[in-house]
């Protein structure tokens, strides 16, 4: 009598706890929301961050091993759910990015009067899909894991009621993101019919030895579809056109977590598709990921360098442009790995940039979330004198930015740039680090302009306002004048929240240390995380 396969396995709940225990406490909060007085909303504050730090410790148990669940009866190493050291890390950037962006928003919850139920149960359902999609070895939990960390950002980008520019950047957004994930399922339907399976092993197993050519086109324009789906979501050019509205349009947190968290989830889900399912054609997806970095390196920080210091969020704009441009270096390994033998050392170099941008990215939010409390045009000249109204403030800001620019102290960002730079020489794309080495300067000049405006006095700081209104052509910017007018005119808030404080001294600390330690990035550069 021949055995039964069964269909009940065990699942193991260790290595599912941090994004299970994210949604759990997302949960949580929309049930106590129902519950507490108006009062005691700003609980739910202190629950979702709670939740989100004994996720990323929930983290601990799973270094030094590979676990897996959700695995296939027959094949026990084709699994749905994969612990390796490349999800952890990814996972520590997510929960880590989402916990400074948990602080950012306690105060500027109450400051807008954002519904604070919807604003934490979001939040936390975007970082759990986020902190499940690197751990994702199949196509479907992929892209439902990308829908999940997706949807609710939607929500928290329009979440300002009662605002145009917000309700024009969320729907922006959730256009663009559709139409994303639209192509997405397109090339993976496309794969799957040629392949017969959506786990990424089995996939890159089955595109190697297609056996009629009709199948190898559709498995081609597959891979494309599932290419360009991906590019949108990590907003390379030149589908990169919602970021600087999505960005103006959002709550401050939210557009830090979007410049990371989001940048993270499309990174993560891109390395996972090209170098574990589409390894057999490195020929094609190489290349083409190496002019998209390229190109959009080019574009974000040549905007950015156009940027008018004098123009209603300018400081958002400027910082939404630079992640665009950022997203091009961090597009490098991945396009080099195409070119390589071992593909999984290329990618060390992604993940080591991504951390540095991360702490230092949100670290800079946390300031613009500082100013816009006092100046909430948040132009580049509001920041004109920081450093003697806040001199810690001004410092820490003034940090980040070198450390964008890579400069000195900044020694992390010009260690994962020199990274970077390195991995395109040795893949033999030594066009692609030459263009990578003009954006650099490119990018010197506006991150140095930002620096030196916080040292200058502060004598005129008010003078390039009264310049604004002929300058604002833009529609959304000066339907906005009658808001951030009033908002001016209230007597300054001059305290420091201390959820706010923590966040900016975190990420400070953070990227001290790093600058400190600048062989984690080499470790990381160089070691094989899939």
């Amino acid at each position: 009598m021949s055995s039964i396969t069964p269909l009940v396995q065990s699942v193991d709940w260790v290595a599912l706890a941090p994004p299970t225990v994210t949604a759990a406490v997302a949960l949580v909060v929309l049930v106590a929301d129902l519950f507490l007085p108006a009062a005691r909303k700003p609980l739910l504050g202190w629950i979702a961050t709670a939740g989100l730090a004994v996720s990323a410790l929930l983290l601990l148990p799973l270094l030094g091993g590979d676990r897996r669940t959700f695995c296939l009866p027959e094949h026990p190493d084709v699994c749905s759910y994969v612990a390796d050291p490349f999800t952890l890390v990814i996972q520590f950037l997510v929960l880590g990015g989402a916990l400074l962006t948990a602080l950012l928003s306690i105060d500027i919850i109450k400051d807008q009067d954002l519904p604070a139920g919807e604003y934490w149960f979001l939040l936390l359902s975007s970082a759990a899909g986020a902190a499940l999609l690197p751990a994702s070895r199949d196509l479907a939990t992929l892209v439902i894991a990308l829908e999940v960390a997706s949807l609710p950002a939607f929500a928290l980008v329009g979440l300002r009621r009662g605002d145009r520019l917000s309700s024009e950047a969320a729907l922006k957004f959730f256009l663009s993101s559709v139409a994303a994930t639209a192509v997405m399922l397109l090339g993976v339907s496309f794969l799957y019919a040629a392949t017969g399976s959506l786990h990424l092993s089995q996939v890159a197993h089955g595109l190697t030895a297609l056996p009629d050519p009709r199948l190898a086109t559709l498995a081609s324009a597959g891979v494309a579809l599932t290419l360009v789906g991906f590019a949108f979501k990590t907003a390379a050019a030149p589908f990169h056109f919602w970021v600087p509205d999505t960005y103006v349009g959002a709550p401050l947190p939210i557009a830090g977590y979007l410049s990371v968290v989001g940048k993270a989830v499309g990174f993560s889900g891109l390395i996972l598709v090209t170098v574990q399912g589409f390894p057999s054609y490195a020929d094609v997806w190489g290349p083409a990921l190496a002019v998209l970095a390229a190109l959009t390196m080019t574009v974000g920080n040549v905007a950015a360098l156009r940027q008018d210091p004098r123009r209603a969020h300018s400081a958002v704009r400027l910082l939404a442009w630079s992640s665009v441009g950022q997203a091009g270096y961090l597009l490098v390994p991945i396009a080099a790995a195409g070119y390589s033998q071992d593909p999984a050392h290329a990618i060390g170099s992604t993940v080591a940039y991504a951390l540095m941008y991360a702490a230092v990215n949100l670290g800079a939010f946390a300031v613009a979330a500082l100013v816009a409390r006092t100046h909430p045009a948040n132009r580049i000249t509001d920041y004109r004198g920081l450093y003697h109204q806040r001199p810690v403030v001004a410092l820490a800001l003034g940090f980040f930015l070198l450390c964008l620019a890579g400069l000195p102290p900044g020694i992390i960002g010009l260690f994962a740039k020199v990274t970077v730079f390195s991995v395109a020489v040795d893949a033999g794309l030594a066009w692609l680090a030459v263009i990578m080495a003009v954006n650099v300067v490119i990018a010197l000049y506006y991150y140095l302009q930002w620096t030196t405006v916080l040292f200058r006095g502060a004598e005129t700081a008010e003078a390039p306002e009264s310049a604004e209104a002929p300058e604002s052509a833009e529609a959304p910017e000066s339907a906005e004048a009658p808001e951030t007018a009033p908002a001016e005119q209230q007597p300054p808030r001059t305290g420091i929240p201390a959820p706010l404080a923590t966040a900016i001294a975190l990420a400070t600390v953070l990227g001290i240390a790093l600058s400190g330690a600048p062989q984690l990035v080499l470790r990381f550069a160089s070691g094989a995380l899939l």
